[in-house]
């Protein structure tokens, strides 16, 4: 048995592939994109952000909900005509609350051309909700664009086949990390930005309970879909499709579903949570050693699945759940942030 995915909020980023797409094909004269290289303030905002623009003024996308509009537009039609150029910007308290940010703050703003190839592989990709990466020297001279997977497939270059490799290679370890992510990396001693976009996380929940609907109803906050499955048939072809950005919530104890901690083992890709008390987990670790599974792939698993918030409630343990994946995918240490000297927000 297994219940249809909730529906997240629809991704902006669909709307940008589309337009890119459609520029692509329909010959547009020029391309441009504006970027973000550096920023200070804002609060929390999301990596990966992006406006695609025309010659003729047309534009798609959205910087900091439209704080930046005033810069980023004309940024844009001017890196579509072929300029590519760096501009700073800054937004004031009352500009960017009436915007939604949760605070004044300033960027260092990137423009820079994007030729038909690359723009038309990045349209498809965002489109379709497929990973992608956007990468350029510092200067906006030369763009790579990867897409697929595991980013296997280039688009354009970034002048020099070993810079295209070590940006590639940056590229995809982010990719790793199973979230959105902007960067700025070394590439055999050419300063790259990295953009890399993935697909909104997916929660596989096996097994039924409040601490399910909980579970659904956190990724529905975040714009996450969700599912539930109660057959080990049904969650064995679901952990085998896994991206890196799904995550599996294991809840039921037969031990007839290791098989599916097995099978996401193998598969090599995602978050693997399983629930359960310390004698439960200790159980399962035994019936695990005995079917082969190593050090490595106990490291894997995520068990007793969540964060130690002092969570009660199945409200409370989904949100130590989610913490625990988003934190993982950022790379952080889920510390307290008043403990912590590394930016707010990502």
């Amino acid at each position: 048995m297994s219940t249809g995915p909730s529906q997240p909020p629809a991704d902006p980023r669909r709307a940008l592939g589309a337009a890119l797409s459609r520029w692509a094909a329909g010959g547009a004269p020029g391309i441009g994109v504006v970027r973000v290289l550096e920023r200070h303030g804002f609060g929390s905002v999301e990596s990966g952000q992006l406006l695609a623009g025309t010659p003729a003024g047309e534009l798609a996308g959205l910087l900091y909900l439209g704080a930046l509009d005033d810069a980023a537009g004309p940024l844009a039609a001017e890196a579509a005509a072929g300029a590519a150029a760096v501009r700073d910007t800054r937004v004031a308290e009352s500009s960017a609350l009436e915007a939604g940010l949760a605070c004044a703050g300033g960027a260092t703003l990137l423009g820079h051309p994007l030729p038909p190839g690359p723009a038309a592989a990045l349209g498809e990709a965002l489109e379709a909700a497929r990973p992608a990466a956007l990468l350029s020297t510092l200067d906006g001279t030369s763009a790579l664009v990867l897409t697929g997977p595991d980013l296997a497939t280039g688009h354009g270059s970034l002048g020099a086949p070993a810079v295209d490799e070590a940006a590639t290679a940056a590229a995809r370890a982010l990719l790793r990390r199973g979230a959105t992510a902007t960067e700025q990396s070394d590439a055999a001693g050419t300063p790259v930005l990295v953009d890399v976009w993935v697909p909104v996380p997916s929660v596989l929940v096996v097994g039924e309970g409040a601490l399910g609907a909980a579970l659904h109803a956190q990724a529905g906050l975040l714009g996450w879909s969700a599912r539930t499955v109660t057959t080990v048939a049904d969650a064995q072809a679901a952990v085998a499709a896994f991206t890196d950005a799904d995550v599996l919530v294991l809840l039921d104890h037969s031990p007839a579903f290791d098989a599916i901690l097995l099978e996401g083992l193998a598969h090599g890709r995602g978050f693997l949570g399983a629930l359960g008390s310390r004698r439960t987990q200790a159980a399962r670790r035994e019936r695990l050693a005995a079917a082969g599974v190593d050090d490595a792939g106990f490291a894997a698993i995520h068990g007793p699945v969540g964060l130690d918030l002092g969570a009660r409630t199945p409200a409370e343990t989904a949100v130590s759940i989610v913490a625990q994946v988003i934190a993982l995918r950022a790379g952080r240490s889920a510390s307290a942030l008043a403990g912590s000297t590394g930016r707010i927000g990502g």
